[in-house]
């Protein structure tokens, strides 16, 4: 296990084949035992709709704590110095924090859904459905694939087997436990993951720390940070990492299928405690590992080829023994494969529920098959990840770029569960104009210079105050959001108007939020439509009405 390649410790073919083994063999058993002869498809999807604190917690944070987020966090560290792992985390905590008040609206409206898109069949049609399951397949892949180049990342540097070798590794292990049970494998195995990742944070972090010099290293490597990289209140730092991030994750919360399956997991009157204790594990983990690319900034170290999606296992195999070298493999595995088994079940769930279920009809539509298209689609959308993931693109481009174009569906989809005014033609118009004018906008299709780059500005603000608005609504109701959204514009119109066009990624986000926003407002105030929300519950439920919990959350509902 001690082998050296340069300045790297590398372990043992034998020894990552052994980890890999223990790992993806032992929750492949964990799965058998929650596995039923006879399966349900709702437990397929969403274990019964009655998952308890602990177990729910615990799959909320290990959902949430995906490889590619401590990737990201590290490469924020090392981009933008020590605020880049607060801006990351921190806001991505938060956001889990702010999912719950609507979380609460929508079990109220849709008690027994199984997918956000299919209560939108209800609420307002074919092609709203459509728009939000389509986005989540989109989203997920991308999910899938950044975790398999995390994967693969980690077990090229790592070991003698390559890049190519770890995603197929990878992938086949995650695809291997969770076909067998879908959601109640990912959730249930989610307990055992997160208890691994904190734990090998804890330990490892310091050990890092340490090894590379200790709180000396903060004034030994001074000289490596750049003036903005060593201010804690880095503008560059806020506008190209925080403020996207604010943005994008406000996105993920609302449009993000694997937290919205967990949504419609948990016990009803467990899903505040839930959301709170996700998020001060999130935040206090995401911010921890972190912080090993601010070490590996002041400590000097390139990333490997110049990739900063190699940067945390490079730190792991210069500075960790080979027991701790173990430990992380272990952590980045967990956190990995917690995500892209989360994703995986997303996918089925949507399959099953949106492209079949609905399809068909609730009536008409039969489990077996149900269950045979949930299984069909991991396996193709584990072969789209690892198509994507051999192009290794960078992880937190990744990450902002879906965060983003969830952002044109966050208003029609909130509107869509509060106000009764809003229209199957609003929610479609709104999302694809913001998408339109999006895409141009995020990857500078167009000229920025001139009146072009001024209403750009205009709708970036009106962005800013519709992000703040959202996020008060949600906890202090429609005046008090009003208010917050209001004084945003004019506080942010007088600093921003003239220069948010220059940072596109910020910039695109509150442009898609902008123009769905507006466009479903002007569409949807003038309507007729006065929407019966009571009637939702009666069209979105179990697909097997006579069995129901029989075979579908025993296994997890006894965990309070």
């Amino acid at each position: 296990m001690d082998l050296e390649n340069g300045e790297f410790q590398l372990l043992a073919g034998s020894v990552v084949l052994g980890l890999l083994v223990l790992f993806y063999g032992g929750t492949f058993v964990m799965s058998l035992f929650i596995g039923k002869k006879k399966e349900n498809a709702d437990g397929y999807m969403t274990a019964g709709n009655k998952v308890g604190f602990g177990v729910s917690a615990a799959s909320m944070t290990a959902t949430w704590i995906w490889a590619s987020s401590m990737y990201a966090s590290a490469t924020s560290g090392y981009t933008y110095g020590i605020s880049g792992p607060i801006h990351y985390g921190l806001w991505g905590a938060l956001m889990i924090l702010f999912i719950y008040p609507f979380g609460r609206r929508i079990r109220a409206v849709a008690p027994k859904a199984h997918t956000l898109a299919e209560v939108m069949y209800a609420r307002h049609g074919r092609s709203s459905q459509l728009m939000l399951a389509g986005s989540n397949i989109l989203g997920s892949v991308i999910s899938l694939t950044s975790n398999f180049i995390a994967g693969g990342a980690l077990i090229a540097l790592l070991s003698p087997f390559s890049f190519g070798q770890g995603i197929v590794a990878v992938a086949a292990g995650t695809l291997l436990y969770t076909l067998w049970s879908g959601f109640r494998a990912s959730v249930l195995t989610d307990f055992a993951q997160v208890v691994a990742m904190l734990g090998a944070v804890a330990i490892i972090l310091p050990v890092v720390f340490f090894a590379a010099g200790g709180p000396g290293l903060f004034e030994s490597g001074a000289s490596n940070l750049t003036p903005q990289q060593s201010n804690f209140f880095s503008s560059e730092a806020f506008m190209n990492q925080g403020a996207p991030y604010i943005a994008a994750v406000l996105a993920y919360a609302i449009g993000n299928q694997t937290i919205a399956q967990r949504l419609f997991a948990v016990r009803e009157d467990l899903i505040k405690p839930t959301f709170i204790t996700a998020t001060v594990g999130y935040g206090a983990t995401i911010i921890g590992i972190g912080m090993l690319g601010v070490i590996a900034l002041y400590a000097g170290i390139t990333p490997l080829d110049g990739d900063t999606n190699n940067l945390i296992p490079q730190m792991a195999a210069t500075y960790l023994g080979p027991i701790l070298l173990c430990l992380f493999f272990i952590m980045i595995l967990g956190s990995l494969s917690s995500t892209a088994d989360s994703d995986l079940s997303a996918l089925s769930s949507i399959a099953m529920a949106d492209l079949y279920g609905q399809s068909v009809g609730k009536a008409n539509a039969k489990p077996k098959t149900m269950l045979l298209v949930g299984r069909i689609s991991m396996i193709i959308a584990t072969g789209a990840g690892l198509f994507f993931a051999s192009g290794k693109m960078n992880i937190l481009d990744l990450l902002v770029f879906v965060g983003a174009l969830w952002g044109a569906l966050v208003f029609p989809v909130i509107a869509s569960f509060y106000w009764k005014k809003v229209t199957n033609m609003a929610f479609t118009v709104s999302v694809l104009v913001a998408l339109a004018i999006f895409i141009p906008v995020r990857f500078e299709w167009i000229s920025m210079g001139g009146l072009t780059g001024y209403l750009v500005d205009i709708l970036s603000i009106v962005g800013v105050g519709v992000v703040l608005g959202l996020m008060t609504f949600g906890f202090f109701g429609l005046k008090i959001a009003r208010i917050i959204g209001t004084v945003a514009i004019v506080a942010v119109a007088p600093f921003a108007f003239g220069t948010l066009h220059e940072y596109e990624v910020l910039s695109g986000s509150l442009v898609a939020y902008s123009v769905s926003t507006v466009i479903c407002y002007f569409m949807s105030v003038r309507s007729k439509q006065n929407f019966d929300f009571s009637t939702i519950k009666d069209r979105v439920g179990d697909f097997d009405p006579v069995e129901k919990l029989t075979h579908g959350g025993d296994a997890v509902a006894s965990n309070k």
